[in-house]
């Protein structure tokens, strides 16, 4: 297969992943010839003249003014997920969840609707549930599985449908190919968090998503260096239909929605991502696919091995044959459906005799971090929820989730092994 060519320019292109995300050129040429996108720490820009400045400040050129607004080392790292993705604008944030709520504010309206599924992680299910609805936005909460109900549950108001791609701690697959059939006869957005899988695993577009989101602080940081998120806009969604943005003239190069939130929203929320952050990022995108194959092949060999363990009830993985997601999963991922998989033991209290027994793996939350981590979402992530909105969210409390990470596959075993011989 030819993997390399020359553009017009003279410029190397790729079509490999791995070598599109080491081989992206800056913007700009850096003046000492750096090969690593230095870190523009300032805060202001400054500008040769008044009508240069005024140009900039009036979106008319892509200088950068404040870093608030824009930098160069978070203009690099948006061109690197661009590159990744194949999307064709990128804003890059603070967090996984400043990249969720920042979209829903750019799009929802008092009086809209969003369709969702109640199975999502814990702050996303918050902000959803309570922080937004008092914006007078509506969500209504389904079985995304069941598109018969994802047909009811749209109408003339719903801006948007919203799942992840594989729910945490559910370990569910939407049929996103169907979903966006339906969605595209409504003319409603797909918006979906990817997180759980990277790129290099998942093709958004081709699925139908129309914005993704995703929580870059998990496989993209390089071994949890630094807490980020980003939205990705694939540019193919028409957004007249939607209230505040249908207002707006189709600006030239970007959709509505992307200029609504690089114009607006991204400048008057302030989460924009800080240029340290984006420098660390940028390292991780660098060795995104070799630590994501690694993660999620010890993943499926560890989930393989505890399926016909006894003191397990079920094992949670979407690529095993006893999981009702698996064809799903298969059509939709390259490889290994990713690092996270769960298992059920007998009640909570063996949750919690297994996991203190653990050497290697650690007790901490996120997911993706160079070193396998293991949780009991119920009494953590979900916590601090009621008991009857745990249930309708379907957390039980004899779950734990694994997220692996990069240390040897027998060393895992091992360590999880001694776990169960202590129940």
């Amino acid at each position: 297969m030819k993997h390399l060519s020359e553009n017009n320019e003279g410029e190397c292109t790729a079509s490999s992943f791995q070598t599109k995300i080491i081989t992206a050129k800056y913007a700009k040429a850096d003046v000492h010839g750096a090969i690593n996108m230095p870190v523009y720490r300032n805060a202001a820009f400054e500008f040769e003249d008044s009508q240069t400045i005024a140009a900039a400040f009036q979106h008319r050129t892509d200088l950068h003014t404040y870093s608030r607004i824009s930098n160069p080392t978070v203009a690099n790292f948006e061109e690197k997920i661009k590159l990744a993705s194949g999307a064709e604008r990128v804003v890059a944030l603070a967090s996984g969840m400043a990249a969720i709520s920042n979209t829903f504010l750019c799009i929802a309206s008092a009086g809209n609707n969003i369709v969702s599924s109640p199975h999502l992680f814990g702050n996303t299910f918050s902000f959803l549930k309570s922080t937004i609805s008092f914006f007078g936005i509506e969500v209504r909460f389904i079985d995304i599985n069941d598109l018969e109900a994802v047909k009811s549950a749209i109408d003339e108001n719903t801006c948007a449908f919203f799942a992840e791609i594989i729910t945490n701690p559910h370990m569910e697959v939407a049929n996103l190919p169907e979903i966006s059939k339906i969605l595209k006869e409504r003319n409603v957005p797909m918006i979906i968090d990817s997180t759980v899988i990277p790129w290099c695993g998942f093709d958004a577009k081709k699925a139908g998503v129309d914005i993704e989101v995703v929580s870059t602080t998990k496989y993209i940081s390089g071994g949890a260096t630094s807490i980020g998120g980003a939205i990705i806009d694939y540019g193919v969604y028409d957004w007249k239909a939607n209230k505040k943005l249908g207002l707006l003239p189709k600006p030239k190069g970007m959709s509505r929605f992307m200029f609504k939130l690089r114009a607006e929203i991204v400048r008057n929320i302030g989460a924009y991502m800080s240029p340290d952050t984006a420098y660390l990022q940028s390292l991780g995108m660098e060795s995104l696919q070799l630590r994501y194959e690694r993660m999620s092949g010890t993943a499926y060999r560890l989930a393989q091995y505890l399926s016909d363990h006894p003191k397990i009830v079920k094992v949670n993985y979407p690529k095993l044959n006893t999981s009702p997601y698996k064809s799903i999963s298969d059509r939709l991922f390259f490889g290994n459906p990713g690092a996270m998989f769960t298992v059920n033991l007998s009640s909570k209290d063996a949750c919690y005799k297994f996991m203190d027994t653990l050497k290697i793996i650690r007790r901490a939350t996120n997911l993706f971090d160079n070193k396998t981590l293991v949780i009991h979402p119920e009494s953590t992530i979900f916590g601090t929820f009621p008991s009857e909105t745990k249930k309708m969210m379907g957390i039980e409390d004899n779950l734990i989730r694994f997220s692996v990470g990069l240390e040897d596959l027998e060393d895992l075993k091992q360590d999880i092994d001694t776990g169960l011989a202590a129940l």
